[in-house]
């Protein structure tokens, strides 16, 4: 029992300032801890363990408890366990040690959890504002209870700007964004070149945050979220769907059938195929290799057909509820499927071998944008950053859901750390995603597709799943409630964690070097909600904010 191990292992090492445990399966520990002692906890987990670090969780308790919730997420991924280090705090002092210190992963999530709950983490080196709007006031905190899910502080103001960094002495400022040629989405990285080198960098994110986990938890219901969880993504709407459903069916205690699991496993290496092909065709692009992303684009196409048989569309799947899946895979989709997977793999291990024995290609990516296997520790790297570091680690494996603990498949590493290893990782894992369909069409089990579930779910339930993008790790934290939702709904995209590395990675490399350096990590922003526009009779710039683009398309004439 690699839980109850755990659990006793804290309890002789923290003695009463580990306060109780819950442990739904020997894959799952909730350990809840005096606030003293939560940053020595998580020192311990990942320093002297060797835990992987996941996602720190703000909640506001108040309604239920009278608390606030603070989590810190942590994976064993060899021991196949998820932990999370939870403790209380009181209604009028929100406040916790940061650990930071000890785990610098956390840092994006302390500041975000100070902005949107009011989560004081104390002795934070870099507290400035990650997410909430620039002109936003101060001491208002959108994900607290009683704060309305559409309401707007009289205090807003939408013309003030983000106030950056002052940037090293000798080095000059280059924009990179919020809007760029290669960037389908916003994002700001304040570039610090000398010469033609960038000696630094700030990122300014979060520009179309849209509030989906407000959301969830104020209007919708369990099985709505699926739907709005899929759109978190453009590419990995199926990757979310899934994790949602699965972290609350666990807190629910509900497994559902076996068919439903294999089909939710090949649904989600579908939607690996032609992330992977997707990637690998604009990383081409960006290098300036058209004839490899247009080749890329064209193998890429029968997925994209085969997916919109199963579910009626190409990309938004609707797979899931909760308790199992919507689309059934007919003997006729089974058929064609199977032999789309082997033009597939034929067609590929042509573009993969003109592209690894391009040395234009190598050029360009080897020893570019290098993320280690220190870096991947220190800022929790996940997916193919990481595995293109060395760093074995695949949720498939070592967290294993829907049906993967039964097929067989490899995870696959390189040892560069470099764009170059990034690039080999991504189309290599597209033969295994091919291997691990096949397995699933030959052992799915004829059964029903969903659970009949009759009773209401239960409440406060704490509900943990990651499941394995393409870009790696999404995981998903729920704690159920009232009125048929969630309590807290806490998504951690893997994008969140890979972006905090990128001024690693971009450090004393060429300015031309980082397009593909950022690229490589595959980065998903938001779509946006606000645009600027310039007059060209008279060059005057203009932002428009939402409420004047609201009645801007509302009004008769535009």
């Amino acid at each position: 029992m690699i839980a109850r191990e755990m659990f006793e292992e804290f309890k002789a090492r923290f003695g009463p300032l580990i306060d109780r445990a819950d442990l739904p399966s020997d894959r799952r520990l909730y350990v809840f801890v005096d606030r003293s002692a939560v940053k020595y906890v998580c020192q311990h987990i990942f320093r002297e363990l060797d835990a992987r670090y996941v996602i720190t969780i703000g909640a506001d308790d108040r309604p239920f408890s009278g608390k606030f919730l603070v989590a810190h997420n942590f994976a064993f991924d060899k021991d196949h366990l998820l932990c999370s280090v939870l403790t209380q705090l009181p209604a009028d002092d929100p406040k916790i040690d940061s650990i930071t210190e000890m785990v610098p992963a956390a840092s994006w999530a302390e500041r975000e959890m100070r902005d949107l709950v009011g989560i004081e983490p104390v002795g934070h080196r870099y507290l400035k504002r990650l997410v909430l709007p620039d002109g936003w006031p101060e001491n208002n905190h959108p994900l607290r209870k009683d704060v309305p899910w559409n309401a707007v502080p009289v205090e807003f103001d939408p013309d003030r700007e983000f106030s950056f960094d002052e940037p090293p002495e000798g080095c000059t400022v280059v924009p990179f964004g919020p809007f760029h040629p290669t960037l389908d989405e916003p994002a700001h990285f304040r570039l610090y070149v000398e010469g033609e080198m960038v000696r630094g960098c700030e990122y300014r994110g979060f520009m179309v945050h849209r509030g989906i986990e407000k959301l969830a938890e104020s209007v919708m219901s369990y099985n709505d979220i699926p739907m709005l969880a899929e759109r978190i993504c453009g590419i990995c709407g199926c990757v979310h769907n899934v994790a949602y459903v699965q972290a609350v069916e666990e807190a629910a205690a509900l497994k559902p059938p076996p068919r439903a699991e294999y089909i939710r496993t090949i649904m989600l290496e579908l939607e690996r195929l032609h992330s992977h092909l997707l990637w690998t065709g604009l990383a081409c692009h960006i290098l300036g290799f058209d004839t490899l992303f247009m080749q890329s684009f064209r193998i890429r196409e029968p997925i994209m057909w085969i997916a919109e048989k199963i579910s009626g569309n190409r990309k938004t799947y609707a797979l899931c509820v909760i308790g199992g899946v919507r689309w059934n895979i007919t003997p006729e989709v089974k058929t064609e499927l199977r032999q789309t997977l082997d033009k597939l793999e034929t067609e590929w291990r042509a573009v993969v071998s003109a592209v690894s024995k391009d040395r234009n290609i190598q050029k360009r990516t080897w020893g570019v944008g290098v993320a280690d296997k220190d870096l991947v520790k220190e800022a929790g790297l996940i997916g193919p950053v990481a595995r293109a570091a060395g760093v074995d680690i695949d949720c498939r494996r070592d967290h294993p859901y829907a049906a993967y603990d039964r097929v067989e498949f490899d995870v696959i590493t390189e040892q560069g750390g470099d764009v170059w290893s990034r690039l080999l990782v991504r189309m290599k894992e597209v033969f295994e995603s091919i291997r691990i369909i096949r397995q699933c069409l030959d052992k799915m089990e004829v059964g029903p597709l969903q659970l009949q579930i009759s009773d209401e779910l239960p409440i406060g339930r704490m509900g943990l799943s990651s499941v394995e993008a393409p870009r790696g790790e999404s995981h998903h934290f729920v704690i159920t409630g009232e009125n048929n939702r969630p309590r807290r709904w806490r998504v951690r995209a893997p994008t969140y964690q890979n972006l905090q590395a990128v001024p690693r990675m971009i450090k004393d490399q060429q300015i031309a070097d980082m397009t593909i350096s950022l690229g490589s990590i595959d980065p998903c922003f938001s779509c946006t909600d606000r645009l600027e526009t310039i007059d060209l009779r008279s060059g005057v710039t203009r932002v428009w904010s939402q409420e004047e683009l609201l009645k801007l398309t509302r009004a008769k004439k535009v």
